[in-house]
């Protein structure tokens, strides 16, 4: 029969061995590497993942992140080659590429992001300050990118770093800036649409003034060939009036008379001091206006007679 203090015996021996089992026992992530620590020296780093082996209770294991970290810094102000106030806002991504140097020269994720956004903001004023404000922010912005991922890359190896990218987010004047600079450009471009607008008040002036030349040249041509028409009609008129009339001077005769009485004998209160038998009236008497024979009474009157106009 086994005796009570065997069976402890065997079972605190079983805990030990349980105990000094997991102690010995760690498990390293996809996304993890880790540091074997002994007495607070480096003894060993895993970089794949699985389970691995470390002496019980003097080794510590330290999980270092293998994935791609972000670095987020503060808008910094920069002055460009040409004394131009930038204020630049960028950001960079970087992984630990030496888990090791990593722990010896900066230890935490914390204290890196601390170091890699001192030499970030030293490498945009060192490459930023070399170019324009044009290249910065339109020329040349993935050329300068690429520079400053390069230099703080070179930087961080010294900390086992690698730098992945480096990104600007935005490259702007500072706000007084900019505004005096939106003024500056308003100002410009009113001063350049007033002088678009005297420009076409010229213009239009100039073609308005050229038009009215030539319509008092075309009106003026085209009077003088209406006069030339009209006289052309007038005198073709003529002729065949004249022709007409060649042919019959009595009708002649007769259509000038009513002419004139059409137009003498108007509405109105107009008269004439004619003598009776004056050759004005001479188809009043005589339809065919040939005077009438003298009598002796009508040759020795010698009163005049008033003749008022005939009311329509």
């Amino acid at each position: 029969m086994r005796s009570p203090v065997a069976g402890i015996v065997a079972l605190v021996t079983v805990l030990v061995l349980v105990v000094i089992g997991y102690s010995s026992l760690f498990t390293v992530q996809q996304t993890e590497q880790a540091l074997v620590v002994r007495f607070g020296k480096p003894v060993d780093v895993v970089t794949q993942p699985g389970l691995n082996f470390k002496a019980p209770f003097i080794d510590n294991v330290i999980s270092i992140d293998k994935r791609i970290l972000d670095l987020e810094n503060p808008s910094q102000e920069v002055i460009a080659f040409d004394q131009k106030r930038l204020v630049v806002d960028a950001f960079a991504r970087y992984k630990i590429k030496n888990a090791l140097q990593f722990y010896q020269s900066v230890g935490s994720i914390q204290t890196a992001n601390v170091q890699l956004g001192t030499l970030l903001n030293a490498s945009l004023r060192r490459v930023l300050g070399e170019v324009t404000f044009t290249q910065v922010v339109r020329d040349e912005r993935e050329a300068l990118m690429r520079k400053i991922r390069d230099q703080l890359d070179k930087e961080a190896d010294a900390y086992g770093i690698q730098v992945v990218d480096v990104r600007i987010r935005r490259a702007d004047l500072p706000e007084a800036n900019s505004q005096a600079v939106y003024n500056r450009m308003k100002t410009e471009r009113q001063r350049e649409a007033e002088e678009f607008r005297a420009l076409g008040g010229q213009k239009a002036q100039e073609i308005r003034s050229k038009a009215d030349r030539e319509a008092t040249v075309i009106v003026a041509e085209a009077n003088s060939q209406a006069e030339q028409t009209r006289g052309a009609g007038d005198a073709e008129r003529n002729r065949l009036f004249a022709e007409a009339y060649s042919k019959d001077p009595g009708f002649f005769a007769f259509y000038r008379s009513m002419s004139a009485y059409e137009n003498g004998l108007k509405s109105g209160d107009t008269r004439f001091l004619l003598r009776p038998d004056s050759e004005f009236f001479r188809y009043f008497a005589n339809p065919s206006g040939k005077p009438a024979a003298e009598t002796p009474s009508t040759a020795s009157s010698t009163a005049a007679a008033a003749v008022p106009a005939p009311k329509p």
